[in-house]
């Protein structure tokens, strides 16, 4: 699509006009994105907390995780089209407004399942929310320079989320209360809503009906997926839930692609997938987030359980990340209409995958600076060139009227991909520790004293410096599962991307008539 088709088309009924105050709608957008991902990691370092005041179990604490980054990532599709179908700053309001409730609740729980259900229903609000902030910027800016930036801006604050939101969650936890970590969203929560009806302009609603039955197929398989995995480490490979999961999974995910093969206003218009870069960076976006979730969790139980981090160090030791996130984002930005999509996927998953490689290095001697820094730095350039560039590719050429359905498949291959690569992760790191377990024990029941011996029969864990060794060596086997799943994304941007004329015309906003990106 053509920078003056598209002006036509916002100019159309349907599509939003250009608000007065561009850069105040940038800013209201980008700081839902970042309220709505940072969410998905800043109560990782109060779980403990969580865990103690609310009496949840082990198992049920990882629900706290999973039920956000499901609900957020299954609902995506279905919140998008809502956004095409009723009006897209009317359903990104909506979504805040829930965003923002679901947040007191999770505040305010006083139950395990209080919580859960809370945090289900902060990633339904996300999920509606999400997708159409990332649709409105279609509409508000240009195709070409002025839209890159935007995006590089967008996709900047996406990716550093997950880093910013640790270090929050350290500051909060620490200086206040666990709750805090959701009581924070409700002072942004009400500005955005005061604020979008004054710089968003609204779209018209449009033509269509919801596909409810293809996002509860998608939800509910993913799910069951997430839950085969996490079971699998817990009760083994040939546990009767396990398999039960995994067939649920096959079924649910086989009838969701039926489902939206017939649907007349399916939520995944598997059209989407017909363009090759369109769908290879779909593939790259979630294999590159499940490394990325999976780095971000184990990273902070080392640094915390072997390092000794309180949970404020334990956040600011991620800022380096989100230095070399923005840095490559902005990178990216401003050569992608010149060099086009390619050589941005491919050096940003090598340079990932190596980060990754470099982490299954780690022993219990691994010190902050010396083996956990570097890795953590070339990481974070990877996955910054990445995310700008996935953004821009993903969406780019789409039809207005589908441009939530685009936007919004972006965004749960990142979320669903967290989801999974976690779950994957955790099943090796599972494994890998018990196996661990059994070799330190002769040594422990040697070497160790009665009151650790007392400790071990109490909790069933290995205490240190035992309990390190068995901790560190779960996580570089986790790592290794890490290195595979970029691997999978260097080699789709390898083969599956490719660099075409139409592309860098419409990146830079200089294609003529009939020009099309993507």
């Amino acid at each position: 699509m053509t920078a003056s088709q598209l002006a036509v088309q916002a100019r159309s009924p349907g599509a939003a006009g250009r608000p007065g105050r561009p850069g105040v709608a940038l800013a209201v957008i980008a700081t839902l994105q970042l309220m709505v991902v940072l969410d998905s990691t800043i109560v990782n370092i109060a779980l403990p907390h969580i865990q103690g005041a609310l009496d949840f179990t082990t198992t049920q604490l990882s629900w706290v995780i999973n039920a956000y980054t499901l609900t957020f990532g299954g609902l995506l599709l279905l919140g998008g089209r809502a956004g095409d179908i009723l009006g897209r700053r009317r359903v990104f309001v909506s979504g805040v407004v829930l965003f923002t409730v679901a947040s007191l609740l999770c505040g305010i729980a006083q139950e395990p399942w209080q919580m859960l259900a809370a945090r289900a229903l902060q990633g339904v609000g996300g999920a509606i929310a999400s997708p159409t902030a990332l649709a409105l910027i279609t509409t508000t800016f240009e195709e070409g320079p002025e839209r890159n930036r935007a995006f590089g801006i967008f996709a900047a604050v996406s990716a550093s989320g997950a880093a910013i939101g640790l270090l929050a969650g350290g500051m909060l936890t620490e200086w206040l209360d666990w709750r805090w970590v959701f009581y924070v969203n409700l002072p942004i929560g009400a500005a955005i809503v005061v604020l979008a009806p004054m710089f968003i302009n609204e779209s018209e609603k449009g033509a269509g009906r919801f596909d409810v039955l293809g996002a509860l197929t998608s939800t509910l398989g993913m799910a069951s997926l997430v839950y085969g995995f996490i079971r699998a480490s817990e009760a083994g490979w040939r546990d009767g839930l396990t398999l039960g999961a995994f067939g649920a999974a096959v079924v649910l995910l086989a009838g969701f692609v039926l489902v939206e093969r017939r649907a007349a206003d399916p939520i995944t218009p598997l059209r989407m997938f017909a363009d090759r870069n369109r769908s290879g960076t779909y593939l790259i976006m979630m294999s590159l987030a499940a490394a990325m979730f999976g780095m971000f969790f184990f990273i902070v139980l080392f640094v915390q359980n072997v390092l000794g981090y309180s949970p404020i160090a334990s956040g600011l030791a991620f800022l380096p990340v989100t230095v070399m996130i923005v840095v490559a984002s902005g990178l990216s930005s401003l050569l992608l209409p010149v060099l086009g999509p390619k050589p941005f996927l491919v050096t940003g998953a090598v340079l990932t995958g190596s980060g990754m490689a470099w982490l299954t290095l780690m022993s219990p001697d691994s010190s902050y600076a010396g083996g956990i820094l570097g890795p953590m730095l070339l990481f974070g350039f990877g996955m910054g060139l990445v995310f700008v560039t996935a953004t821009l590719t993903a969406v780019s050429g789409v039809a207005g009227h589908e441009s939530g359905a685009a936007s919004s498949l972006l965004n749960a291959t990142q979320m669903v991909g967290g989801s999974l690569g976690l779950s994957i992760l955790m099943t090796l790191f599972g494994t890998a520790g018990r196996e661990e377990a059994e070799r330190q024990l002769p040594s422990f029941l040697a070497e160790a004293t009665p009151a650790q011996k007392e400790a071990f029969a109490t909790t069933g864990e290995l205490p240190a410096p035992w309990g390190h060794q068995v901790l560190t060596e779960g996580i570089s086997t986790a790592f290794w599962a890490g290195v595979a799943l970029v691997a999978v994304a260097a080699v789709t941007a390898l083969v599956v991307i490719r660099v075409r004329r139409s592309d860098l015309e419409a990146l830079s906003g200089t294609a003529g008539p009939g020009g099309h990106a993507g």
